[in-house]
């Protein structure tokens, strides 16, 4: 083991530290050949999955086929932080699209699918290690706490009523971060094992009825067609399910670049290590950092904590199985021991990474379009574990009111549904934007460290105006 915790020892890649803890799944059957459904679905993790689910559960005579590249579960469902909360992308811009009250309607909407995974996973015997703790947001500077400060105003803004702040003390109480000056804390979430998730869904969504091809890639997607070097599936409604993975579809280049995230685990700690760090409530962590980070404390007692290494691969390639750059793992365990410095010399046991869904205007979006029956959910930037959920229901009731099974409902009138956004910017613009973007939020998390100033660093207004985020 080396002085920093991140020596040979470090199993890196081999797809994510939660399939090294559950197992890899024995793949399903390929597609074997040209076939028919009612609805077809590409991709298998948890959008793809929800909605074969929920479909299969509304109207159980229909015939849903699930297409998945490796084995579900493969790309970013596998491969989280656990964050099962009520934040969604691109909530503020709802609001001034289409009012606030929208916005709070999709925000209610957000709380209570935290509520209904949990429902869901109690009622077909999924057993995910979870624990509803809600979330912990910690500051440990001045400029963090004004941020922390802000944010919780604008939250409790949006009727989330049951949030609370904190100070310094009653921070400590709860996790012993080092320097942190406030937090704020809703009970609007729980950490979870995503690949326990996402084994017994699918395994719920079979039991149901639906058909599950894996090793079976799609290619190309067009109205009524879903195109695979196995044969082609027909069904009156393709929908589109592929989060990171999407450039790699023919025509879809540019529509969400694929943001890489990466994570480390720990080795399990040690009761006495507990006792020094606190985190008895096992809530999960963020921070309000610029380049912010997220963790879990696991059901087996390590830390589990992701960030931003290497956030883009020019051209929207994605990672092989996970692998990371050992600089982005030493960063992300310089994150570790920043927060918790009686770590120092814990021992990294796992460093992977995956990519997630960023649109250009960082929103998420649910859309079926009712001329081709071409559908689509994601852009979740990085909140999919609950946002999944939402999108996967709200597609359901698409097909049902556009088929004329059922009627409008709360959920299909949304303002996510249907939202329209341009593509990213042709190489090499992207790759430059998306590099310099997040060495601009670095820069600013450094200076604001040093500086200890209140007012956040302009270096990170910048950055929000050039990507869009505001």
């Amino acid at each position: 083991m080396s002085s920093s915790g991140t020596g040979s020892g470090t199993v890196n890649g081999g797809i994510s530290f939660w399939y090294a803890d559950d197992g890899l799944p024995v793949p399903r059957e390929p597609l074997p050949g040209d076939a028919t459904a009612d609805v077809v679905i590409v991709g298998g993790g948890y959008t793809g999955l929800w909605t074969a689910y929920y479909l299969k559960k509304a109207a159980p005579s229909l015939r849903v086929t699930v297409l998945e590249q490796r084995f579900c579960g493969y790309g970013a469902s596998g491969r989280n932080g656990g964050w099962l909360y009520n934040g969604v992308a691109g909530r503020d811009r709802y609001a001034r699209l289409h009012g606030h009250e929208a916005a709070v309607r999709l925000q209610r909407a957000m709380n209570d699918t935290v509520d209904e995974v949990v429902r869901v996973a109690a009622e077909e015997g999924i057993d995910a290690d979870v624990h509803r703790g809600g979330v912990l947001e910690v500051a440990y500077t001045p400029a963090q706490l004004a941020r922390l400060k802000t944010f919780h105003e604008h939250e409790l803004s949006y009727g989330e009523r049951d949030r609370e702040l904190y100070g310094a003390r009653e921070t400590a109480e709860r996790v012993r971060v080092a320097d942190a000056v406030g937090s704020a804390w809703t009970p609007h979430g729980a950490r979870l094992h995503p690949v326990k998730l996402v084994k017994g869904l699918a395994a719920a969504a079979e039991a149901l009825g639906v058909t599950i091809h894996e090793r079976t890639p799609v290619t190309e997607i067009r109205p009524q067609h879903a195109v695979t070097p196995h044969g082609t599936v027909r069904a009156p409604y393709v929908l589109r399910c592929t989060e990171g993975f999407t450039a790699s579809l023919k025509g879809q280049r540019r529509t969400w670049l694929p943001m890489n995230s990466s994570m480390i685990a720990t080795q399990r700690l040690t009761p006495e290590q507990w006792a020094r760090i606190g985190w008895e409530g096992r809530e999960t962590l963020g921070d309000m950092a610029h380049a912010y980070m997220y963790a879990q404390r696991t059901a087996d007692d390590r830390i589990a904590l992701g960030g931003r290494g290497v956030p883009y691969r020019f051209g929207s390639r994605t990672d092989h199985d996970g692998g990371t750059q050992q600089a982005t793992v030493e960063a992300l365990y310089g994150i570790l021991v920043r927060l918790f410095p009686s770590l120092a010399g814990v021992r990294v046991e796992h460093a992977w990474s995956g990519v997630l869904g960023v649109p250009r205007d960082w929103c998420a979006t649910v859309t079926l379009d009712r001329a081709t029956g071409l559908g689509w959910a994601g852009g979740y930037v990085g909140s999919g574990v609950a946002t999944t959920n939402l999108a996967a229901r709200t597609l359901r009731d698409l097909v049902r009111l556009d088929s004329g099974q059922a009627g409008p409902t709360g959920l299909t009138g949304l303002p996510w549904v249907g939202h329209k956004v341009r593509k990213w910017e042709p190489e090499p613009f992207r790759w430059i934007g998306v590099h310099g973007m997040y060495a601009t939020y670095r820069t600013a998390d450094r200076r604001e460290l040093a500086t200890r100033s209140a007012e956040s660093s302009r270096l990170a207004r910048m950055a929000d105006r050039v990507a869009g985020r505001h």
